[in-house]
C-alpha cells in the first residue's frame, strides 16, 4: 500500500554510507523528505540555511563531531527537534547529548520501527500536540500563567516577573506540561511519556536533568520557587 506523502523535511547527518542508505530509504518509504550530510560542518551549514522539521545526528563525525554540531545548531535554532543516533550508548554519552541540546537519543544498533516511532514523536511534539490548559488563568487561549510566570504559546515567549527567559525546545515542552498540571504531583514516568512522547528507558536521569535546567532558568532569581521535588513521587508546580 502506498503511504501518504508527508511534508516533513528531515536532515540525516551521518558518515556511514550503509547506515545512510538504510535510513534514507526507510524514511522515504514512510513519506518523509530526506536530505543527507556526511560530516558535521556541512550538516550545520545545511540546517542553518534550510528549514528542516527534524535533525537526525550521529556523534562520531568528521570535520565536527555531533555534540559540537548540535551546539552550533542551537545557537540559531532552538526549536528544531534533534535526535542523536549513535553507537555511544553509555549514560554519560546520553547525558552529554541531551545537555548539548538534543531532544532524544537512540543507540545503534536499533530497530527501524523504533526510529520511526521516535521521529513521529518528535515531529508531533514539535507541532505542539500537547493539550492546552483547560482553565487558563488569563483571558487568552494562547497565554498561560502561574504566579508571575507567563508562557505565550503563540509567540513561544516565556517570562517571569517581566524578564524574558530563553528555553530550548525540550525545556519549553516540559514547562508547558507542568502548566497543564499545576499543583499536581507528577511522576518521572508520566513526564517522560508526556514530554518525550515514547515510553522507553533511557538508562539515565533525563527527567531530573531537564527539571534542573528549568529550575536554574525559572527560579534562580526568585524567592518564590515554583518547581518542587516530592521525594519518592516526582515533581510539582506550585507556589512556595
Amino acid at each position: 500500500m502506498k503511504l501518504p506523502i508527508s511534508m516533513n523535511k528531515i536532515i540525516l547527518i551521518e558518515d556511514e554510507t550503509g547506515v545512510v542508505s538504510f535510513i534514507k530509504k526507510g524514511l522515504q518509504e514512510n513519506g518523509y523528505e530526506v536530505s543527507v550530510a556526511f560530516d558535521g560542518k556541512t550538516g550545520v551549514q545545511l540546517v542553518q540555511s534550510n528549514d528542516f522539521d527534524l535533525v537526525i545526528l550521529d556523534i562520531m563525525l568528521p570535520e565536527m563531531n555531533g555534540l559540537d554540531a548540535c551546539k552550533e545548531i542551537r545557537k540559531t535554532n532552538k526549536h528544531v527537534p534533534i535526535l542523536f543516533l549513535t553507537a555511544l550508548g553509555t549514560s554519560e554519552n546520553i547525558v552529554l547529548g541531551l545537555e548539548s541540546g538534543g531532544d532524544d537519543y537512540l543507540v545503534k544498533p536499533f530497530k527501524f520501527i523504533e526510529l520511526v516511532a521516535r521521529v513521529k514523536s518528535l515531529l508531533r511534539r514539535s507541532n505542539n500536540n500537547i493539550p492546552e490548559i483547560t482553565e487558563p488563568e488569563v483571558d487568552n487561549e494562547h497565554v498561560f500563567q502561574f504566579s508571575d510566570l507567563i508562557l505565550n504559546d503563540y509567540t513561544k515567549k516565556v517570562t517571569r516577573a517581566g524578564e524574558e527567559i530563553s528555553l530550548t525546545s525540550t525545556e519549553y515542552k516540559l514547562l508547558l506540561y507542568f502548566l497543564n498540571n499545576p499543583e499536581k504531583v507528577i511522576s518521572r514516568a508520566e513526564i517522560l511519556d508526556a514530554v518525550w512522547g515514547v515510553n522507553y528507558e533511557l538508562g539515565t536521569n533525563v527527567v531530573d536533568v531537564y527539571v534542573n535546567y528549568l529550575r536554574k532558568k525559572l527560579d534562580h532569581k526568585e524567592d518564590n520557587k515554583l518547581i518542587h521535588t516530592v521525594i519518592g513521587m516526582g515533581y510539582v508546580l506550585k507556589k512556595s
